[in-house]
């Protein structure tokens, strides 16, 4: 309470405290929320995601592109998510059971065999280019740089099965339809045509010339057709946005600075070297001393072990820029850490410099990128892989390649599956194996978990060891592991090959 209410409040309490309620009603209760001077320069505005992202999409998207192209900090992260999320393969295995529950060895073989021979590139690709693994790194990196891709379902002729996909650019959806009413008086958004739920029941691609100019004209696409593959983070999101948005400012401020550290070396670099001439015209008393009036050398440059013989009255005078190096280092390093922050990765991962971790902190870190990266996979995989494989299998079916006469009336039990990721190395195999072991003693874990971060599967890595063990045998070797007592540093495993008696 200020002078002027304790005043008011002698004549009028009711007053002076109406006053200091309706003061104290007017503060900010949220710093972040403030209208004073250190708030002054924030000035933002809520509005839906579309209406947020459709301004500035287009440009963020081709500033993605350009450092893609251009900065190698960036195509470190992109790396970085292409290596980890899809690495080698996102695997399938077919899981069909028959009445009983139990597994159907034969029928699964068969469709994982039919499986491997399309994702070869001449059958999965409509332009036969790039095979199925490759589509998958493919879709991550244009996620992560593009935000979104395009897949189309083909149904041609060629391939053991009549499917295949067609991969498309968001930059195909004909956003000059915005506004204007689609099929049954839905509206277009984007290129993407809207149902009253906001669910899309079309896309309209470009069509395109022989030369790759657009004609002007777009293809309506049903929504069953297309693979829209983006990542919505607001229930009004209609469309994608760049997932490198946040940090691209960050990637350009720190190309652009490495460049200007680059130039500053080399000036630093740099030696220069002035011809002085001391008495340019050498006039004497009697006798004049001729000299050569021309001002160029033909040299300009200076060679090692060059020698050149100077006009009377001259001299060298060499300059050498003075200045201290540039430690550009930890200004680069704090940027990679908040660039790889920026996108749920660790610095090491982003810089490749293990040089100030340890066993803890480096596994801490690899564990929280795995996290990240195990989103973009679950992802991929929903929204992908068990997509294509739907299709797959049903043209198959259609087509004739598999023989599965109840299909249709038992159609959720045949398209049972399972998709393994690439899984990861050990940071210290000893270390985790005992873990490992550990947890497996305990109950704590279980091989198929074990096997599944490996990125295996644990019925495979079972008979491929039973067939170890048969080959053994009939070359007449005993192989056994034999676990030792406990020593330092955790359980000994001891690994024995000896002659069978």
């Amino acid at each position: 309470m200020n002078w002027l209410d304790r005043a008011i409040s002698i004549f009028s309490p009711a007053w002076a405290y109406k006053r200091v309620a309706w003061r104290n009603a007017l503060r900010s209760f949220y710093d972040s929320g403030g209208t004073d001077r250190l708030n002054s320069g924030w000035t933002t505005i809520n509005a839906t995601a579309e209406q947020t992202n459709q301004g500035q999409r287009d440009t963020i998207r081709a500033r993605a592109r350009d450092l893609e192209r251009n900065a190698d900090f960036a195509e470190s992260i992109i790396n970085s998510f292409e290596r980890n999320v899809v690495g080698t393969g996102i695997r399938v295995q077919a899981k069909v059971v028959d009445i009983d529950g139990n597994e159907d060895d034969k029928l699964n073989q068969q469709i994982e065999d039919l499986w491997e021979e399309w994702c070869r590139a001449r059958n999965c690709d409509v332009t036969g280019q790039q095979s199925f693994i490759e589509m998958q790194q493919m879709a991550v990196r244009r996620l992560i740089v593009d935000g979104g891709i395009i897949f189309v379902k083909a149904y041609t002729n060629t391939g053991p099965v009549p499917f295949s996909l067609q991969a498309r650019e968001v930059d195909d959806l004909d956003t000059s339809l915005n506004g204007l009413p689609g099929a049954s008086g839905n509206r277009i958004v984007g290129g993407v045509e809207l149902d009253k739920y906001n669910r899309p029941v079309a896309y309209w691609l470009k069509q395109y010339t022989p030369d790759g100019f657009w004609n002007g004209k777009s293809e309506r696409i049903p929504e069953q057709r297309v693979i829209f593959l983006w990542r919505k983070t607001r229930p009004t999101q209609i469309r994608e946005v760049s997932p490198m948005a946040k940090t691209l400012p960050r990637v350009r401020d720190t190309n652009e600075f490495i460049e200007a550290v680059s130039v500053k070396e080399r000036i630093l670099a740099c030696l220069s070297a002035f011809i002085v001439k001391n008495n340019p015209s050498m006039n004497s008393i009697g006798r004049n001393v001729k000299v050569d009036t021309k001002i160029e050398y033909p040299m300009k440059t200076l060679t090692p072990g060059m020698i050149y013989e100077l006009q009377p009255g001259e001299s060298v005078q060499t300059v050498a820029p003075s200045g201290q190096p540039s430690n550009a280092k930890e200004f680069i390093a704090i940027q990679q850490r908040l660039a790889g922050s920026g996108q749920g990765l660790s610095y090491e991962t982003v810089s490749r410099d293990m040089s100030q971790v340890n066993y803890s902190s480096a596994r801490q870190g690899l564990l929280e990128d795995q996290r990240t990266y195990m989103m973009w996979q679950q992802f991929l995989i929903e929204h992908f892989c068990r997509e294509v494989y739907t299709e797959f299998v049903i043209s198959a079916v259609l087509s004739g390649q598999l023989n599965i006469p109840d299909f249709w009336q038992d159609k959720r039990r045949y398209l049972k599956h399972v998709w393994i990721p690439p899984g990861w190395s050990w940071i210290d195999p000893l270390k985790e194996i005992n873990a490992y072991k550990i947890a497996l003693n305990t109950g704590q874990d279980t091989l198929a978990r074990i096997c599944a971060e490996r990125g295996e599967d644990w019925r495979d890595v079972l008979k491929q060891r039973a067939k170890e063990y048969e080959f053994a045998k009939s070359l007449g070797l005993d192989l056994s592991v034999l676990t030792g007592g406990e020593k330092t540093g955790g359980t000994q495993q001891t690994q024995n090959w000896n002659t069978a008696e």
